[in-house]
């Protein structure tokens, strides 16, 4: 299958969105004192959930942490909602090709909370190391430069 430079619905952004049961753990790990990514938004108490937005260098892609802070009546069926990852193999995967800089991101993750484990797909642990966060989910620091990216 092979893909248009141009995406037929005119994508202007790309979000990823998951829950978090808490928001200042995971503004410790994600943000600048942990992986490094710039809040580049947030909000409270909207419709029973606060939120923390982290972007990447061009805040086209970002991530999304809610964390819900309502009562029953402002929840969905599922409250509060499961912040659990399905498997162990939910990843955000970064590709960083200067191993320094990996190393010192594991560190700044390490003291932020995140906890070094083995991947569930031995995959990316020969180039990559799996930092779980507070939440369980987990993030690769993978030390190649990851796929070619074509003009």
């Amino acid at each position: 299958m092979s893909f248009s430079a141009h995406s037929p619905l005119g994508f202007a952004q790309f979000r990823v969105a998951r829950p978090t049961a808490s928001l200042k753990l995971t503004r410790q790990f994600y943000g600048p004192s942990g992986l490094g990514l710039p809040e580049i938004g947030a909000f409270a108490d909207h419709a029973g959930y606060s939120g923390v937005m982290f972007g990447l260098p061009d805040a086209k892609f970002h991530l999304e942490f809610t964390e819900f802070t309502g009562t029953a009546k402002t929840a969905t069926a599922h409250s509060p909602p499961s912040v659990a990852p399905p498997s162990g193999d939910n990843l955000l995967v970064f590709y960083v090709p200067d191993v320094e800089e990996r190393n010192a991101a594991v560190a700044r993750l390490v003291a932020a909370g995140g906890t070094v484990v083995p991947s569930e797909n031995p995959y990316w642990d020969a180039d990559g190391v799996t930092v779980q966060d507070n939440d369980g989910w987990r993030v690769v620091l993978q030390n190649t430069k990851g796929l070619p990216v074509k003009p």
